[in-house]
């Protein structure tokens, strides 16, 4: 093991090196700010995922309070521990240290992951999950050590507690046991105490949604009609072909499962891939979705190819640079290395109009700093008294997070917003004399106000569709019953 730890460290380097460049750019993507926001309301579950962000969140602050890179560090060294894990397992199926080196470097050149493994979202340590748990149930086979089916279970608890998406790896692992040794693992107690310690795991993520009237199927059903029903029957398939190099190893490596006499035994982790993706495809799922499947494959293709390329093992050396350089010219557009002056000219965007249309994901990170300066402008000019019964009231969570997290430097009140698992939190108090609106329509605001002033429309050079051009109001005199206002929006938390 001692001869490989020297690669591992050096691509583990590399991936650390672009992220730690590119996590201090720009600024927080709105989805940062509902994950940073949720952290200080631990709980068992929030509206839209399960709580193991918010715990992230919440040790995030503590080491670095609400730094941007320090933020961004915990899903980069998801994807640094993926990359480790590819390489281990590329090892545990039998790799020498050129096809533990080409695992690698699959991860490096797998450009989704750059994007995945920046943003402090879910879906990195979700994939981290996924790759832990094919490493464990590899071992497992490997060795029919039980302490193997522990840890599986431990993996799969922490990944439910993390993106419920995990459920549909476990039924793809599940199908793929039926044909391991003829069935034979279902006779062993400790694939039922391992899959016992999972749900004890996963039980007050349950016990949350239950007392929460299951919220978990309202986001589905929302998710379904604004964004899953938009997905087309091969828009899946045609994301998959976007990545051709990398996509190739994979697809030798689930080959490789069901054809290589070396890999027979783990033919299990074929039959798992290939089931997790047919299901996702059938479900209409987000092609990201399954992206977590492509590290155990690399692995297998890695392997793979060393045995094909037995007899000039130098070759090897070509397939890992056919695989990466093509990727590199790509890195800057899923992760912000680059100033976004340089950005914009790198990619060749024309300013039309004073705005310069970025993809959404960089776009969702500017904007937020002068809506929250705005804000505080408007609050710090009221008078002592009017400032003690204001509210903040956001249209949306990615508007409602700038305030709640961006907001504390400049002693800003926690803002409401009806939007997602803000609304859980409430609206403080419906006695306040003076709201301040940011993001809301005229029409919304004038329901709720007899009196609304407009201050001014906010735009950004850079900033999504969504953020620009977007109105802030000093709202009085409310006219209508806030508490049922309020409850009557249950319904429409995820619109």
């Amino acid at each position: 093991m001692k001869k490989y730890l020297p690669i591992i460290f050096v691509l583990a380097l590399i991936k650390f090196s672009i992220h730690a460049i590119a996590n201090s750019n720009y600024g927080f993507h709105r989805d940062e700010l509902l994950h940073l926001s949720v952290s200080e309301h631990l709980d068992w579950g929030y509206m839209e995922f399960p709580p193991f962000i918010a715990f992230i969140g919440k040790v995030s602050y503590v080491l670095f309070d609400y730094s941007l890179w320090g933020t961004r560090l915990f899903p980069t060294l998801a994807g640094i521990a993926i990359l480790v894990l590819c390489c281990l397992i590329a090892k545990e199926l039998g790799a020498k240290a050129k096809a533990v080196a080409l695992a690698g470097i699959c991860v490096l050149a797998f450009l989704p992951f750059y994007r995945n493994h920046t943003l402090f979202q879910p879906v990195g340590f979700d994939q981290l999950f996924w790759t832990l748990g094919f490493y464990f149930l590899i071992k497992f086979m490997h060795s029919e050590n039980k302490k193997h089916l522990l840890y599986l279970g431990v993996a799969l608890g922490i990944g439910l507690l993390t993106k419920y998406t995990i459920l549909v790896w476990a039924f793809g692992v599940f199908i793929g046991l039926l044909f391991y040794k003829k069935g034979a693992l279902f006779k062993n107690k400790w694939l039922y105490i391992s899959a016992f310690l999972a749900l004890l795991i996963f039980l007050p993520n349950i016990s949350w949604q239950a007392q929460h009237n299951f919220p978990l199927l309202s986001h589905l059903q929302e998710l379904n009609e604004s964004q899953l029903d938009a997905v087309g029957p091969f828009d899946f398939i045609v994301e998959q072909l976007t990545f051709p190099f990398t996509l190739a190893v994979s697809l030798l490596g689930l080959l490789a499962f069901f054809i290589d006499k070396n890999l027979a035994k783990y033919r299990v982790i074929g039959i798992a891939t290939l089931v997790t993706f047919m299901t996702m495809w059938l479900l209409s799922s987000k092609a990201y979705y399954v992206f977590a499947i492509y590290p155990v494959l690399f692995a297998a293709g890695a392997v793979k190819i060393e045995a094909l390329l037995a007899r000039k093992p130098r070759l090897i050396y070509v397939v890992c640079a056919v695989v990466l350089l093509p990727s590199l010219p790509f890195i800057p557009e899923l992760t912000p290395i680059l100033p976004i002056e340089k950005y914009v000219d790198y990619v060749d965007k024309e300013e039309v109009n004073g705005r310069v249309s970025l993809t959404g994901d960089y776009a969702d990170m500017f904007g937020w700093e002068e809506q929250v300066k705005l804000v505080d402008s408007i609050y710090t000019s009221l008078s002592e008294k009017e400032r003690n019964s204001t509210v903040l009231w956001a249209e949306n969570y990615g508007e409602a997070g700038a305030l709640k997290i961006l907001g504390k430097k400049y002693n800003l009140p926690n803002p409401i917003s009806r939007h997602g698992s803000f609304w859980s939190w409430g609206y403080q108090t419906k006695d306040a004399t003076t709201w301040i609106s940011i993001g809301n329509e005229k029409e919304s605001v004038a329901y709720v106000f007899e009196a609304v002033q407009l201050v001014k429309m906010i735009k950004h050079k850079y900033a999504i569709d969504e953020e620009h051009n977007i109105p802030v109001y000093v709202c009085r005199k409310p006219k209508i019953d806030i508490d049922q206002w309020w409850r009557d929006y249950e319904k429409h938390v995820f619109d």
